[in-house]
């Protein structure tokens, strides 16, 4: 097995299907897809690629940490008695464990994400 992977962003075929949970639901109703492409240390790390529908939820990380690079569209996240901060095509950005706030669609968003919890 390769240690080097490459999360593929385009023709990816049928994806899981989610919905926001509802306790985190605050406007609309966000169509989740995601395209997990590698797992490792027993599933803590995982990568890959996740479309959401525009609507707004909670976020709340508790012990994981989330690295996010925008591939299209428009997002804006609210960290807990912070600023409403503005993600586009191109950006990147880290949500550390404890992070609490609110997540935006404003266009749907696809995202390239590795998730490490318990981190």
């Amino acid at each position: 097995m390769s240690l080097l992977v490459t999360i593929r962003t385009a023709d990816l075929g049928a994806g899981v299907q989610k919905s926001a949970p509802a306790d985190r639901l605050i406007e609309g109703n966000p169509e989740i897809t995601v395209w997990d492409q590698d797992a490792s240390h027993g599933g803590r790390v995982r990568s890959g690629v996740a479309d959401l529908g525009v609507g707004t939820t909670r976020s709340m990380k508790g012990g994981d940490c989330e690295v996010v690079h925008i591939i299209s569209g428009v997002a804006e996240l609210t960290e807990e008695g912070g600023e409403t901060r503005t993600f586009r095509a191109g950006d990147s950005f880290v949500m550390k464990p404890g992070f609490t706030g609110v997540w935006k669609t404003v266009e749907t968003v696809r995202k390239v994400f590795t998730v490490i919890s318990g981190a």
